[in-house]
């Protein structure tokens, strides 16, 4: 039954390690996990929690709300179904802003 439990939800049970905090504070996790970054919580007092996270910086925010991540979808699914084709730029208007000159 616990196996069964392990497989739908992907738990890991008694995988512990014992690892000793040296001199200047620090533990290694290991060389497989090296450049990553990592959430740290403290709950009470001797337990820590160590989850792999991924940080997005503030000014990049914006591109995961709900409503970008749904027109970035919708713009990548129309991408993939419909091929790519030459432009003929003869055939594209300019405005007349774009193409007027500034007086000096």
């Amino acid at each position: 039954m616990l196996h069964e439990l392990e497989r739908t939800m992907g738990v890991v049970i008694d995988h512990q390690v014992i690892k000793s905090i040296g001199s200047s504070g620090q533990i290694s996790l290991g060389k497989e996990h090296a450049g990553r970054q990592v959430l740290i919580e403290n709950p009470e007092p001797g337990v820590w929690v160590i989850r792999t996270a991924t940080v997005i910086p503030d000014n990049e925010r914006w591109i995961h709300t709900p409503t970008v991540k749904k027109n970035l979808t919708a713009a990548l699914a129309w991408a993939e179904k419909t091929p790519a084709k030459a432009s003929d730029l003869s055939k594209l208007k300019i405005s007349k802003t774009h193409g007027a000159k500034r007086k000096a």
